[in-house]
């Protein structure tokens, strides 16, 4: 199989997974497509207690893209582990569960907790969470809180394989994928969404009830792309590239500037098929250029 690619040591049937919060918990898009079509599954976000996110309004419509802000609405990790985690039953694809908190001991907490869970083979650890504890810093744009974050969340993973979610709201996104390597992370997802507003010209207000959202889609993919190429020269651990891929060329984009994995997510909002339409155009690409697999085109751009 052309597509079949290894990643942290799981053999999966293609390099595609799901951008956390896009996919729900896999039941999402069932309707669609069989979720097993993925390499991967990642989830929406958990937290230690149930959030019922930010106000409405939440998500804001524009130019080729979408901003939200949701808020990491989830039912916490008791209720998932009860009523989701069974579900995972009918997944025969490695599970990624992304996970939040606010301060360094939810971290921890939260990490030990989904350590114990067989079903889940990979956290994605999101480090775009307001620290409380250091006057709303984000752990994901201060590079010593990154450190001391993942350092503590490694510790505590002994059984699974640990991704970090880097933000894209920093000067020099190398530095922060180093500190993740020399911490012992296993691999990297990126980039989050880019803080943005949009102004409703009848009210002369902003759209968002908490002003300021995430932007994702179509608009970030060159930006995405060119953070994508500059970890990948920075680090020797493996790379989840998302940011606005909405087709097989915006895939084979993110491969070549050195992903080994692309995860969809605001693309399938508009196009549920994507996924199917994305390993098509893959292996279309594969046979007319002569490759035996697509990992052969990872990294491309750099050489």
């Amino acid at each position: 199989m052309t597509l079949k690619t290894n990643f942290l040591g799981y053999e999966i049937t293609a390099p595609i997974t799901t951008a956390s919060g896009t996919f729900g918990y896999g039941e999402c898009y069932q309707d669609y497509f069989d979720p097993n079509e993925l390499g991967m599954l990642t989830t929406k976000g958990i937290t230690l207690e149930p959030r019922s996110g930010n106000p409405q309004i939440r998500l804001a419509e524009v130019k080729n893209g979408l901003i939200n802000s949701i808020g990491l609405e989830n039912p916490g990790f008791d209720y998932f582990k009860t009523n989701i985690i069974p579900t995972f039953k009918n997944f025969t694809i490695p599970i990624i569960v992304n996970i939040n908190g606010k301060t360094i001991e939810e971290y921890i907490a939260i990490a030990k907790l989904i350590n114990e869970l067989p079903e889940v083979h990979i956290a994605e650890l999101n480090i775009s969470c307001p620290n409380v504890k250091e006057g709303g810093i984000l752990f994901g744009t201060n590079l010593d809180l990154t450190r001391k974050v993942v350092r503590v969340v490694r510790g505590a993973l002994t059984k699974k394989k640990l991704i970090v979610k880097l933000s894209p709201n920093v000067t020099d996104i190398k530095q922060f994928a180093k500190v993740c390597e020399e911490e012992q992370a296993d691999g990297l997802s990126l980039i989050n969404t880019i803080p943005a507003m949009k102004i409703d010209l009848q009210t002369k207000k902003p759209v968002l009830a908490n002003k300021i959202g995430g932007l994702s889609g179509d608009c970030i993919k060159p930006i995405a792309v060119r953070m994508v190429y500059e970890v990948y020269s920075a680090v020797k651990i493996p790379i989840i590239g998302m940011g606005g891929i909405s087709s097989a060329d915006d895939a084979l984009e993110f491969l070549m500037a050195g992903a080994a994995v692309i995860a969809v997510g605001t693309g399938l909002f508009n196009n549920p098929l994507l996924v199917l339409e994305i390993k098509a155009g893959l292996e279309k690409y594969c046979q007319e250029n002569n490759l035996k697999n697509i990992s052969e085109i990872v990294g491309a751009a750099h050489r």
